[in-house]
């Protein structure tokens, strides 16, 4: 395997001590009570929830990254606690590997739950280490599993077609994945998102439910709702930041240079138009939400994208 020369890798911004979460134990996890019987699990990357009921253990997610620690969390809540220890449901977020991808971890005849498109998705990915949910929804579901109640729902594609919304008002706690990033700026491509539409609208969505605590599935602490609405403003800053950069950077320079190259025209006139649009975000929320600085650029890029593409903002018509 080669190694990798890091004295040429870029330094950023110290982390902001708000965005971090609490320790890690020796085993490499945390898991903590949300609110009575309900608990969640993170590796300070990822997060996993599980609640514990009279009909056993309903579990939501089941990422990789933490693995067989998830049932290290359980066993551990279960014996400070005189409750039983076994998963018998197993609740899908969406399809993707990276936050369901230990479900085979779990008995194979575990209840598994969730969309009927992450079903669809799951089918046609085969991957063993993440059974098809046998139950599935359309777009409401309301679970009631050892006297706890659960409530499901899709409210159209965002991060992935299927990614769904899990709300248990009696632990007032909602879990949304891969849309918010408590204190953090979103990964690559605004979080790797397949339709940045429904994305800029799910945490409105998620700010109609009532809820004091939010399950992100990914980083090392919960939410609030002040978390959702600073990522509101952050993406609305980009959108309002891309369409200003649209209007007003000039591509001409580009193709004059590259002449019969219109790619090489068009790469050089798209980063600048990025760059543009991302410097006034980055610096705004540089020490604000970790990470502004590292992936800015990149959701940028996605967002004005589908300004341009999916809204058709700056589409010009040959006279």
């Amino acid at each position: 395997m080669s190694t990798t020369d890091t004295t040429g890798l870029p330094g950023y911004a110290p982390v902001p001590r708000s965005a971090l979460g609490p320790a890690l134990n020796e085993q490499g996890y945390y898991v903590g009570r949300v609110e009575r019987n309900l608990y969640w699990v993170t590796d300070g990357t990822y997060q996993s929830a599980f609640l514990t009921t009279s009909d056993g253990v309903v579990l939501l997610d089941a990422p990789p990254s933490i693995g067989h620690n998830i049932q290290r969390a359980v066993d551990e809540i279960a014996s400070a606690n005189g409750v039983s220890n076994k998963v018998n449901y197993l609740i899908y977020s969406h399809h993707h590997a990276d936050h369901v991808g230990a479900s085979s971890l779990f008995d194979k005849n575990v209840t598994r739950i969730g969309h009927e498109e992450t079903r669809r998705l799951l089918l046609r990915d085969d991957d063993p280490a993440r059974p098809p949910n046998e139950e599935t929804f359309q777009d409401n579901w309301t679970l009631q599993i050892g006297g706890e109640r659960i409530d499901l729902a899709w409210h159209g594609p965002n991060h992935t077609p299927d990614t769904i919304f899990i709300h248990l008002p009696d632990h007032e706690t909602l879990m949304l994945v891969d849309i918010v990033n408590p204190g953090w700026a979103p990964v690559f491509l605004a979080n790797l998102t397949e339709d940045i539409p429904g994305y800029l609208e799910a945490p409105a969505k998620a700010l109609a439910y009532s809820w004091k605590h939010y399950i992100a599935g990914h980083l090392g602490r919960l939410g609030t709702r002040e978390d959702i609405a600073l990522h509101q403003q952050y993406m609305a800053d980009i959108a309002e930041s891309s369409r200003k950069a649209l209007d007003t950077v000039d591509l001409t320079p580009y193709f004059v240079k590259y002449g019969d190259n219109p790619w090489a025209a068009f790469k050089g006139g798209l980063e600048e138009w990025v760059a543009t649009a991302a410097a006034p975000v980055i610096e705004k929320y540089t020490g604000v939400l970790a990470a502004a600085d590292v992936f800015t650029e990149s959701t940028t890029f996605q967002v004005m994208q589908s300004i341009r593409l999916d809204l058709g903002y700056g589409s010009w018509v040959h006279p």
